[in-house]
């Protein structure tokens, strides 16, 4: 029988959970005792599963008629939730506001990104638009169908409104909830009619957050916030050299003796301590005088305990040769050597930390039945799944996967192994007999953050006799994130250490863009926009120097070379008039202060971007007053939520223009919390202005697009304000004064 109908005889029916059917009823978050996602995702596995398709995966109505949703995708605070119901129920024919969404399982229905699953690269909306659509739409042809027999009428004669069935012909309705037992035994329609986007109801309107309630008023569970029956706490301390081991722990008895102390662990490079609160096993574990081993020759990715960002950075620079070409036309050699003018310049970008909200955990408990559950932020349930049965030395079809909303995103919760917590979680709780929350500290947090990568670039370009670039040669060195972590081809360049420096659109006949790849030896990751959040600054910045050297205004420039993409000039055009039309100044602003514009565009996840900064110096400080912001993501969802997520990307990238930057000195992070890691501050956030152009181009992502272009925007303003070329990240490492900086 399908199961994505609730029953109303259920409802107010005595349910006794069992340890494998558990789904966090004791936590206070369980919408629906009699569900039992983690067998149900067992049982897909044993049969074909085309994902997307299964009505009974993702919808379950109940009897009011209010619809539990399933999502492929999890929550991190960038409206997933709510534009998947606007999604869902615009072809369900059930308002967004009657929605209750949350994170699905693993299991086959929802590989949804080229038959696998991760919450990432501003794919969700975009990757499952179209088969959410025919979803709602083919459960609201079961309910009519469900309806037309039980009213014995034809179901071309029937047509729904929010939650209800019409026959208009006779003026009678039923709601969806009392149709659920008929429409469950139904088999799911493959070809379904779905709704003309001029008839549009919620897809495409500002529908409010369904999360914003619980968040503002404490009632959002995250992971640090869970307990289960019998749990205890725990707490780590890593090696200060990823690689190394516990060798000696000189007072292991007299920690063993503090209050609340459960246990004193050894893991796999840390150790741990179990009590009875997490703050006794934070101290406890912080008072633990350990005496390290360095690491094995053979140990993969050690640390080296001579490592140094400053030596990394002169050996990223000092990579030779033009690398591994990524993107070549024409022929770059020959326009260089005619070239009327040649301008060259290297840039760089520093190693960053997420920083997220909440720092990383994870709460383990082993049932009786030889399952094991697993509460943890995540961004792809079914890679944990499967790592968790590895450390567990289980089956995969025995973890159950739990992905509670995210308190803080960024790429921050993949699957980086030694930047997770749960692996030590499991080992713990099994060592133990019961069920372990671990919660890494800020400071453990910042030691093993898998960062983004850092890269230099080196640059030339050669302009004919009017200025105008002919050629451009960019040769990145680095690693990037997608081939650390799924694999790399040593005769291909990974995308994602050259997108944003790649596949720009201007026109530029002759160029090539080559990278040398360099291993990084510390754990990098996906960081918000990747490797567009530096790229996309190189190659800006470095527009502006051909611009400068050949006499010609940036914003200009772009749009005379745009002349063949109307989408992208139209939206270079449509950010110019939303900041009051386009100046670079210096200028005179009406509060007395010296100001200068910077102009930049972007291309990240399928949508355009073009951003104008408007910048002053102020006792040496770069000060940003306003970020103009035009997206065009080709179709939209929820524009709200689209100028939401502009707005925390503008801070994102603007942070990191000027002020983020992890320095390692001797294998080590000099900065463990944000008393030596600062970060944006209320009072240096900009006005930010969104303007959302539709082109009708296929759609593009969302949640990363509004980083890139802020570090470029802000520097080319600062250049302009200074009259120097700043080529490296953050801009607070430099003294900065107006006409000139050192």
């Amino acid at each position: 029988m399908n199961d994505m109908f609730i029953k109303s005889r259920e409802i107010g029916k005595p349910f006794k959970l069992s340890r494998r059917g558990f789904i966090g009823a004791s936590l206070g978050a369980l919408a629906l005792g009699v569900v039992v996602p983690a067998g149900c995702a067992r049982a897909q596995a044993a049969q074909a599963v085309v994902p997307g398709t299964r009505v009974s995966a993702f919808i379950e109505i109940r009897p009011d008629s209010t619809v539990l949703f399933r999502s492929a995708f999890i929550e991190g605070g960038q409206g997933i939730f709510t534009a998947m119901a606007q999604i869902v129920g615009e072809e369900l024919d059930v308002d967004p506001a009657n929605f209750t969404v949350e994170g699905a399982p693993p299991g086959p229905d929802y590989l949804l990104i080229g038959g696998a699953r991760f919450t990432g690269g501003s794919m969700s909306v975009r990757m499952s638009y179209d088969a959410m659509r025919k979803l709602g739409a083919a459960a609201r042809m079961m309910l009519m169908q469900a309806a037309a027999t039980q009213l014995d009428v034809p179901v071309a004669e029937l047509s729904t409104e929010p939650g209800r069935v019409l026959h208009a012909k006779s003026g009678r309705s039923i709601p969806y909830g009392e149709l659920v037992d008929a429409a469950a035994g139904l088999p799911v329609p493959e070809e379904v009619a779905l709704r003309d986007s001029a008839d549009f109801r919620w897809i495409g309107k500002p529908v409010g957050r369904l999360d914003a309630h619980d968040k503002s008023t404490g009632k959002a569970q995250y992971s640090i916030d869970l307990k289960v029956d019998g749990m205890l706490y725990a707490a780590v301390q890593h090696s200060p050299h990823l690689g190394g081991e516990p060798d000696s722990l000189q007072n292991e008895a007299e920690v063993a003796g503090m209050p609340g102390v459960h246990s004193v662990h050894r893991l796999p490079g840390a150790v741990a301590v179990v009590a009875n609160s997490w703050w006794r096993a934070r101290m406890a574990v912080e008072a633990l005088q350990v005496t390290w081993t360095e690491p094995a020759p053979d140990v993969s990715r050690a640390m080296p305990a001579d490592f140094s960002t400053e030596a990394h950075l002169a050996a990223l620079k000092a990579a030779p040769g033009d690398g591994i070409a990524f993107e070549e036309e024409g022929d770059v050699s020959a326009a260089l050597a005619g070239a009327a003018k040649v301008v060259e310049a290297s840039y760089d970008a520093p190693y960053l930390a997420h920083g997220q909200l909440e720092p990383p955990s994870a709460l383990v408990r082993w049932n009786e039945d030889g399952t094991l559950e697993l509460w943890a932020p995540n961004q792809a349930p079914e890679m944990f799944q499967a790592h968790a049965a590895k450390v567990a030395d289980i089956e995969p079809g025995q973890v159950i996967v739990h992905s509670p909303l995210l308190g803080g995103f960024f790429g921050r919760h993949f699957l980086y192994e030694t930047a997770n917590p749960f692996p030590q979680a499991i080992l713990l709780s099994k060592a133990v007999g019961r069920p372990i929350k671990l919660i890494w500290s800020r400071e453990e947090e910042f030691l093993r953050d898998a960062l983004r990568p850092m890269s230099a670039v080196r640059f030339r370009a050669g302009l004919d006799a009017d200025g105008l670039p002919v050629a451009l040669h960019a040769v990145s060195a680095g690693e990037g994130p997608a081939g650390r972590w799924f694999g790399r081809d040593p005769d291909k360049v990974d995308s994602t250490a050259v997108e944003g420096i790649a596949g720009k659109v201007y026109a530029i006949k002759n160029r090539r863009v080559g990278h040398i790849h360099v291993d990084d030896p510390a754990i990098i990751g996906f960081w918000r926009s990747v490797g567009h959040s530096m790229n996309d600054f190189f190659y800006e910045t470095f527009f502006d120097e051909m611009a400068d050297v050949g006499g010609h205004d940036p914003y200009e420039l772009r749009h005379r070379l745009l002349a063949d993409s109307s989408r992208h000039r139209n939206l270079l055009e449509a950010v110019a008039e939303l900041a009051g039309g386009w100046k670079r100044g210096p200028f005179e602003a009406e509060d007395g202060s010296r100001r200068a514009r910077g102009v930049a565009m972007a291309s990240p996840f399928g949508s355009e971007v073009a951003t104008i900064a408007e910048v002053s110096i102020q006792q040496g400080q770069i000060v940003v007053h306003d970020i103009w912001v035009a997206i065009d993501p080709g179709s939209i969802v929820n524009p709200a939520i689209i100028e939401a997520q502009v707005n925390s990307a503008v801070a994102l990238g603007l942070s990191s223009a000027l002020l983020e930057e992890v320095v390692y000195v001797d294998g080590v992070p000099q900065a463990r919390n944000y008393d030596g890691y600062p970060i944006l501050t209320p009072d240096q956030m900009p006005r930010v202005h969104v303007r959302i152009v539709e082109s009708g181009a296929p759609m593009g992502g969302i949640g990363e697009p509004g980083v890139p272009g802020v570090p470029p925007a802000v520097a080319n303003a600062v250049s302009t304000l200074t009259g120097r070329r700043v080529r490296s990240l953050p801009l607070s490492k430099f003294s900065l004064e107006e006409g000139g900086a050192t």
